[in-house]
């Protein structure tokens, strides 16, 4: 066994260091750029990012420059593709973390409460301004002989509205100075929707354009944007952003304008509206629109060609960073699971081993299908109740039965509780009746009440949903499992053990400390391939990245929820694949489906019907909807370390203890954090 595991381990760094490697040999555009991380002191705070220096970039050989950042719950990374393809082309480009994201902290008096709004708007608003008064002052950015920037701004969603944000503001400070330090900008999935809240709608942006050149990608299933004023309720559905009032405004038309069409203004500038048929976060997963900034920075500056390298637009390599970044992903987990695996070979982490669990029998052929039933309920519903938690909340229809449910399976306990003590059966059907009581009456009252509410405590407002989410299908599994061990697995001779559950206090201590130490030593080798490569382990929006210390406290705080639910999901994994049936790889596929399939499913129908129809299945769902998608991932991953290590351990505390730290450290350090 601790050869296995040593081998898993080396395999496992093996492909974190090739992955790792090339990522950093594709991220610096095959080495014609430099890139490093920098952090700087700005107006409002501390501000990070990684910085692209085309080859021959200084003092001597200023170049254009371009500032791109991510949007709400994201990081710089997120930008990859734009900061790869355009520092090839010689610009020099700033990916920022925006404030309270990645490793960029808000100064905490500029936050004027703990509204959602309060908390939410000062880091978008301040974020591009003060990166651009930043790079304005560095000696490789190029300037006019006025002294104006050469300085373009690019942002994702909300880091659109910093961007548009940033225009207004520089437009502004030029009346009194003389001199705009941004030169254009393209923002991507962000129309005047929030600017507008601050004073910056769609005339005020236009009328501060400052005769700049811009630009806007509004793609056509936007989840959040690019409404038409008369749209029905519920934004997730086929947009086009040029026929909208809004769109022609900003191009200064007065009758539905060509999507890709360059538009000259009133003011001596430049505008254009990109509509790929892209979702929302597709926008940077793109090569369509990772050709729409290059092109736009290659028209925009076209007067600095001379300093920039004219290569086609549709000539990209990012997207081998993220396959590379991808295969060290894929030997992160393998790294986690060889770790945890010879840590419970050695002196005192093995009493983390309870002995294996017996094979369950196949079932029967009068319960076969009862089987497969109950397992497709427990497959649908954390899809089905994904909309009415993570959107709709306390009052709607859906936790109305949501509350019924847990009242009926919490009376059935206490009839059943009732009628074994009676009976005087068996301990473990008395102890089963009474998790029947207390799961069912905490499900009653989760689906009454929000649990997490934005504010002082809840420091991660993107996550409060997500953790809501996740208490009631914990509940949901937990009443599900505990009825089906009292109404029938109970009969047939099972036993806690039976759904790994081991009530031995040093095993449980080896455990945590298992997984404490698995966990540390993973990220140890992330924070080194960070250092050396700039290379974190991610697909798309999901990743695992490096962060700061003072994000512990929100991790702290977020665990508790999250190990509730991944104990909850590695009794289901652990009773429904430890079976004759099971073996192998079927056994990694139905945990897989029992952690992932309700969110996968729900995908699909929301997603096909939107590409489908134009509308989705839920039209309201639309950051819900988002974050579901590196859910698939996050629930996948856990349910194949729930299933390795509970075969090797015997019980589930070792899985359960791991990913609730894993993935509660990677969702905090993804996400916005205030008050840190």
């Amino acid at each position: 066994m601790k050869k296995k595991a040593l081998i898993l381990l080396i395999v496992g760094l093996c492909l974190i260091l090739a992955g790792s490697v090339l990522a950093s040999v594709f991220n610096s555009g095959g080495f014609t750029s430099n890139v490093s991380r920098i952090t700087f002191e700005a107006q409002n705070g501390t501000l990070s990012g990684l910085l692209y220096m085309p080859n021959g970039a200084s003092a001597e050989d200023p170049r254009p420059t371009v500032i791109v950042t991510h949007g709400y719950l994201n990081s710089a990374e997120m930008q990859d593709a734009n900061a790869i393809e355009l520092s090839r082309r010689g610009f020099v480009v700033l990916a920022l973390d925006q404030y309270d994201h990645g490793h960029s902290d808000l100064d905490n008096s500029v936050y004027t409460g703990t509204s959602f709004m309060e908390i939410w708007a000062p880091f978008w608003i301040n974020s591009m301004h003060d990166a651009v008064a930043y790079m304005y002052e560095q000696p490789y950015v190029l300037k006019d002989a006025a002294g104006n920037g050469m300085i373009g701004v690019t942002g994702h969603s909300m880091g659109g509205f910093g961007s548009t944000m940033a225009l207004a503001m520089d437009e502004q400070e030029a009346a009194a100075t003389g001199v705009r330090k941004i030169y254009c900008g393209l923002t991507e999935g962000s129309d005047f929707l929030y600017t507008g809240f601050f004073a910056v709608d769609v005339a005020a942006a236009d009328a501060l354009g400052g005769g700049r050149t811009m630009g806007k990608v509004a793609a056509q299933y936007d989840e959040f944007f690019f409404n038409a004023p008369d749209a029905p309720e519920g934004t997730v559905r086929h947009k086009d952003f040029v026929s909208t009032p809004d769109g022609m405004a900003f191009l200064q038309q007065t009758s539905p304008a060509q999507a890709g069409t360059w538009y000259n203004t009133s003011d001596g500038g430049r505008r254009i509206i990109y509509q790929p048929a892209q979702t929302h976060p597709w926008n940077h997963f793109s090569k369509i629109t990772t050709a729409n900034a290059i092109e736009f920075y290659t028209e925009a500056f076209k007067d600095q060609a001379t300093s920039l390298n004219a290569i086609d637009p549709g000539d990209q390599l990012w997207q081998l960073k993220e396959a590379s970044e991808c295969l060290a992903l894929v030997g992160f987990v393998i790294f986690i699971l060889g770790a945890a695996s010879i840590l419970i070979e050695v002196p005192f982490f093995r009493l983390a081993k309870t002995g294996e669990i017996a094979l369950q029998p196949k079932a029967g052929a009068g319960k076969s299908w009862l089987t497969a039933l109950i397992l497709c309920i427990a497959i649908v519903l954390p899809g089905l109740f994904f909309t009415p938690l993570m959107d709709e909340g306390p009052g709607s229809a859906w936790m109305t039965a949501l509350f019924i449910f847990g009242l009926v399976v919490a009376a059935g306990g206490l009839i059943a509780c009732i009628v074994n003590i009676a009976k005087i059966r068996k301990g473990s059907v008395a102890v089963g009746s009474v998790f029947m009581i207390v799961s069912g009456a905490a499900l009653a009252l989760v689906s009454k009440f929000a649990m997490y509410p934005d504010g002082d405590y809840w420091t991660a407002p993107g996550l409060n949903s997500i953790a809501y989410w996740t208490l009631g299908c914990a509940l949901i599994s937990a009443c599900i499992l505990s009825t089906v061990f009292v109404c029938l697995k109970a009969k047939d001779g099972a036993n806690f053990s039976t759904y790994g559950i081991r009530f031995k206090p040093l095993a449980i201590i080896a455990s945590l400390c298992t997984a404490v130490v698995s966990v540390a030593a993973a990220y140890g080798v992330l924070f080194l391939m960070d250092l050396l490569f700039k290379a974190d382990f991610r697909i798309w929006t999901f990743a695992f990245k490096t962060f700061d210390a003072n994000i512990f406290p929100a991790i702290l705080r977020y665990l508790p929820t999250f190990l509730l639910f991944y104990v909850v999901s590695t009794i289901g994994i652990t009773v429904n694949t430890n079976t004759e049936r099971m073996k192998g790889f079927k056994g990694y596929l139905l945990a897989i489906a029992l952690n992932a399939g309700g969110a996968i499913l729900w995908l699909i129908l929301q997603y096909g019907k939107l590409f489908s129809t134009g509308v989705a299945m839920h039209p309201g769902s639309a950051l819900s909807g988002i974050v579901l998608v590196a859910m698939v991932p996050t629930l996948s991953i856990a349910a194949i370390i729930s299933r390795n290590l509970y075969k090797k351990t015997g019980n589930i505390w070792t899985p359960a203890f791991l990913n609730a730290l894993l993935m509660t450290t990677m969702a905090v350090a993804n996400t916005m954090v205030a008050f840190k």
